[in-house]
């Protein structure tokens, strides 16, 4: 029986010399690549540009260079966390967990959800167009607002200011609610919630281009920022007890303070990183220079085009960057996948 034991793990172990390992097979350049899951890999697909800009490139990375296919769900930031957690979706290419900083704790608390990376650092604030302050010196501060109710006077309710916010539904919301109340505002000024990411750009496009006074909410990178002559409106210092309370729909009494530095990272979910660990490394190794992302915000304001084809805009400039994010092979497959468009 020994001898028989011995001479089938000669076998197996030949057998095994034979064969290429799963991983081999995955690396080497001639082969195709097989993806590390069996089912599509799900995005959720937030509605702003720069979100949907990340889920092309990295859409594109994962079909090409890795041999995955995928799909992209719509929907805000809220619903999609919570679909982040029961594994309804697999991957939030852009998280802000300054915005949503109660939310996203419980979420990291509840070992269903990991932030890995570091994408970019985006930034948020109340702006008005440059020609608004030349015209009015004395408005440098939000808190000054309170004299420029009738700059800013709001259509339908000539007797109030209008701000123009976040679209409803987005998270940040309720930053801008809390910060209204906190600088007391919200006696002279009506928060107006576009209905969507592309009215609110309209609606701040159209009173630049007529040279209308407007103050609003917008945050960076984005195109609108980089592209229109713009100045943020001063706050008090950032101050972390009071800005945990601005996000919080039942903050008692508010105190203004700066937005948040965000540090970007990408959400996973937990279950999706462990099936798949060599996703869960280019994600984790994901990071794009802030000149790159608003060349390419700025590509697609200029060129009226759609996400997927800045995404395909990126990839074609910026080799030097995303290479980084990946083996070598993957993105030889990728540049080749380029190449043939």
């Amino acid at each position: 029986m020994r001898n028989l034991h011995i001479a089938s793990a000669f076998c197996a172990l030949a057998l095994a010399a034979a064969m290429p390992s799963a991983a081999t097979a995955q690396t080497s350049p001639s082969s195709p690549p097989v993806c590390e899951i069996d089912r599509p890999v799900r995005f959720s697909g937030l509605n702003w540009e720069s979100n949907l800009v990340l889920a092309g490139i990295e859409r594109y990375v994962l079909e090409h260079g890795y041999g995955c296919k995928t799909s992209v769900e719509i929907g805000e930031t809220l619903p999609m966390l919570a679909a982040l957690q029961r594994g309804d979706v697999d991957v939030t290419p852009e998280v802000w967990p300054g915005q949503i900083e109660g939310a996203w704790k419980k979420a990291l608390a509840s070992g269903r959800v990991l932030g890995v990376g570091h994408v970019y650092d985006a930034g948020e604030g109340w702006y008005v167009p440059r020609y608004t302050a030349e015209r009015h010196p004395g408005l440098k501060a939000a808190s000054d607002l309170a004299r420029f109710k009738d700059v800013f006077a709001d259509p339908e309710d000539p007797g109030r200011g209008r701000i123009y916010g976040c679209p409803a539904g987005w998270a940040c919301g309720t930053l801008n609610e809390n910060l209204l109340r906190a600088l007391g505002l919200d006696r002279d000024y009506s928060l107006f919630a576009p209905g969507s990411g592309a009215a609110q750009k309209a609606a701040i496009v159209s009173a630049y281009k007529r040279k209308r006074d407007i103050v609003f909410y917008y945050w960076t990178p984005t195109s609108l920022v980089g592209a229109l002559d713009l100045v943020k409106l001063e706050l008090p210092p950032f101050d972390q007890q009071a800005y945990t309370c601005m996000t919080d729909p039942k903050c008692a009494h508010p105190v203004a303070t700066e937005f948040k530095p965000n540090p970007v990272v990408t959400g996973l979910n937990a279950g999706f990183a462990k099936d798949a660990p060599r996703l869960a490394e280019f994600f984790t190794k994901l990071a794009v220079p802030e000149d790159a992302i608003d060349a390419t915000l700025g590509w697609l304001e200029n060129e009226g085009k759609e996400p997927e084809d800045a995404a395909r805009y990126f990839l074609r400039q910026y080799g030097e960057v995303w290479r980084q994010w990946m083996p070598a092979d993957t993105a030889a497959r990728v540049q080749a996948a380029l190449a043939k468009e």
